[in-house]
């Protein structure tokens, strides 16, 4: 059944403001002396302090904690290249989903640029203005040149959450999943369906956490990812098989299926001649490779999770991208790199073996009670414990592997620090808007 019908989903994006995010003062500006210090002649002074030392922009202004969400609609959610001003409410509920779950603000930019070198030269520009970059919704595999340049090119985190969300969720949840059947990532037998973005991150991020290469069965709309082929972006060659097969006759004896394609890849059968008690990650939204139902009906003891909200184990970026963004911004970090992501990843994994559930989870999802198992290999999305624990060990990475300009040096305070200020994010924002909870 459906959650909301369209018309309750125009009316949410229209009101009581048009669109789902504002900017509104931090401070007060309501005397002559205010409006002095808050621009001509007082703003002088920090403009001053920040020409004399450029690491004290992130003392006087908010570049410190505001991402920039950036995408030219290329390749928006499943509804393909519908450009850049049709993909601004996507943006627009980035920012929301940054600020509701992190407190990192946000200024959501749409690019009508379909260059990658022209689109990276507009990005790197903006760098005096943010204190990270989230990518968005561009297609592959463009994705991956502009991502990879950007990073080279910029000294702030640069992040293309397409590729690396869903690689980090999923990723927690085939370490829970190989944990509780007794596998070793190393010796898992993996089918992707689907080689773009997502894909070849999950891909990559597997063989980060263990997966052998050559164990790794992609496929795209043409077929098996195999060295016969000559149509193979480099991306896609990391991945090449030697010989050509079937997705059916990948599937035999594998122990991972993960989907990012569409509807009604696989089915019953399929699952049934992969090993036994199988992981299976259909991602396609709205309608995944394979239901729930029909994964459970063919083999019972199987692990499957979605993109759906309505089903077990969701594998939901928002996860992930709120919180690897806000322990990079806490520690100045100057890029999110593989070890904070695979620390992103471990701490989710362990956060689904605590045997306490929050009440506030409970009631958050109908008074359900959540116990780790084939049905909860992840946390649910709206556990506010994630804040706390993908966070630390986020920052805690980006420490040890050398990116942190401002290392933290007492956890426990931060700890403290980082319930605060969301606390008061969420105050402030009932208190513009009171319906706010």
């Amino acid at each position: 059944m459906a959650l909301y019908t369209d018309k309750e989903a125009l009316a949410y994006h229209s009101s009581p403001r048009k669109g789902k995010v504002e900017v509104i003062p931090t401070v007060q500006c309501e005397t002559q002396k205010d409006l002095s210090v808050a621009y001509s002649p007082g703003v002088a002074v920090p403009c001053m302090k920040i020409y004399e030392d450029e690491t004290l922009a992130d003392e006087y202004t908010g570049r410190a904690n505001l991402v920039a969400v950036v995408s030219n609609g290329t390749a928006v959610l499943g509804l393909g290249n519908i450009g850049a001003k049709a993909a601004k409410p996507v943006m627009e509920g980035k920012g929301l989903l940054f600020k509701m779950f992190a407190d990192i603000d946000v200024f959501d930019i749409e690019l009508n640029e379909k260059d990658p070198k022209k689109l990276c030269q507009i990005v790197k520009s903006l760098e005096p203005t943010f204190g990270g970059i989230n990518l968005e919704d561009i297609k592959a595999p463009e994705c991956f040149y502009i991502e990879e340049r950007l990073k080279k090119e910029m000294n702030i985190p640069v992040f293309h959450d397409d590729q690396h969300g869903t690689a980090v969720i999923s990723g927690a949840g085939l370490i829970n999943a190989c944990a509780l059947t007794k596998r070793k990532i190393s010796a898992c037998k993996i089918v992707i369906s689907g080689a773009g973005a997502a894909a070849i991150a999950c891909a990559n991020f597997y063989v980060a956490l263990g997966v052998k290469r050559k164990n790794i069965f992609m496929f795209d709309s043409k077929g098996l990812i195999c060295r016969s082929r000559t149509d193979l972006n480099k991306y896609k060659k990391r991945f090449a098989q030697k010989t050509a097969c079937t997705m059916a006759e990948a599937m035999r004896g594998a122990d991972v299926f993960l989907g990012l394609s569409r509807k009604g890849v696989i089915n019953g059968d399929m699952l049934k001649s992969m090993n036994p008690q199988p992981l299976i990650f259909a991602c396609a939204n709205p309608e995944p490779e394979i239901t729930y139902e029909e994964a459970k009906k063919a083999v019972p003891d199987c692990i499957i999770g979605t993109g759906r909200s309505d089903y077990p184990n969701q594998i939901n970026n928002v996860s992930g991208f709120p919180f690897l963004f806000r322990g990079a911004l806490d520690v100045g970090a100057t890029e999110i790199n593989e070890a904070m992501k695979i620390a992103a990843a471990y701490a989710l994994a362990d956060l689904a073996k605590e045997k306490h559930i929050p009440d506030e989870v409970k009631k958050a999802y109908n008074g359900q009670d959540f116990k780790f198992g084939f049905d909860y290999i992840l946390p649910k999305p709206l556990d506010p414990r994630i804040l706390e624990v993908e966070t630390i060990a986020v920052a805690k990475a980006a420490m040890e592997s050398g990116v942190a300009a401002r290392p933290i040096k007492d956890f426990a305070k931060y700890k403290k620090e980082l319930y605060a200020r969301l606390e008061n994010a969420h105050k402030r924002a009932k208190a513009v808007y009171p319906f706010y909870k």
